[in-house]
């Protein structure tokens, strides 16, 4: 049985604004879903530990979608989610490849998490893939591939586009753009109509684009585990 990481944000609070934020349920459950269903073993961690916080937009009936609907009902994926392991604890060498869910929680926490950093150039180095949908593509800002340039430095990479930012009207609040950064970290950055689904993969990096993207991950995920 292949055993896969899934790392969450700790941060619930959306910069100095006040407004409270999180993880994005979709991007968890719909992975999450589709690996567990394939017999996946699936473990979760984040920074703190215990219950990360769930982004309150994506709790919502509008946000709602049939892995979401499936895991307000899952209590025995509730009770795994309210009891995530400190990502200080956590080992590479435990797993076959780590996921990222989205959210903006995770731009003032993981994009400069000292542990998540080498954690993904651990998995990198190892031959492993690495995996990020929407915000988490963020966390790939500060992440050196073997040859000591940025990772997504020549590879090809997809991750929230600024026209999204700009519609749910954060651009302003978030601390950069995560299109802005993957072409300035020199990634060939490609993406399609707002909200439609958008993955890549290139080697060991796959990246989608947005919530509708996160199934399209862990199906270029599933293959490349196969």
């Amino acid at each position: 049985m292949k055993n896969i990481l899934f790392v969450l944000t700790s941060n619930a609070e959306m910069g100095s604004t006040g407004n409270k934020t999180g993880f994005w349920v979709e991007e968890f459950a719909a992975p999450y879903y589709k690996l567990t269903d394939k017999g996946y073993n699936v473990t979760l961690a984040s920074p703190k530990g215990g219950q990360p916080p769930i982004d309150p937009n994506s709790d919502t009936e509008d946000a709602a979608t049939e892995a979401t609907k499936r895991f307000d009902k899952d209590e025995a994926t509730q009770k795994k989610l309210a009891n995530t392991l400190k990502l200080d604890t956590v080992d590479q060498k435990d797993f076959d490849a780590v996921f990222y869910p989205g959210g903006h929680g995770l731009l003032w926490d993981l994009v400069e998490d000292k542990t998540s950093k080498d954690l993904i150039e651990s998995f990198n180095s190892n031959g492993k893939p690495i995996s990020f949908v929407c915000h988490a593509p963020a966390i790939l800002k500060n992440i050196k591939g073997t040859d000591g340039k940025p990772l997504v430095n020549g590879k090809n990479v997809t991750g929230f586009t600024n026209g999204e930012e700009e519609a749910v009207q954060l651009t302003d609040v978030v601390p950069f753009l995560i299109e802005d950064m993957l072409k300035e970290n020199g990634g060939n950055y490609s993406k399609v109509g707002d909200w439609q689904p958008y993955a890549l993969e290139d080697g060991l990096l796959i990246t989608g684009q947005n919530p509708a993207s996160s199934e399209k991950v862990a199906e270029l995920l599933i293959k490349k585990l196969q």
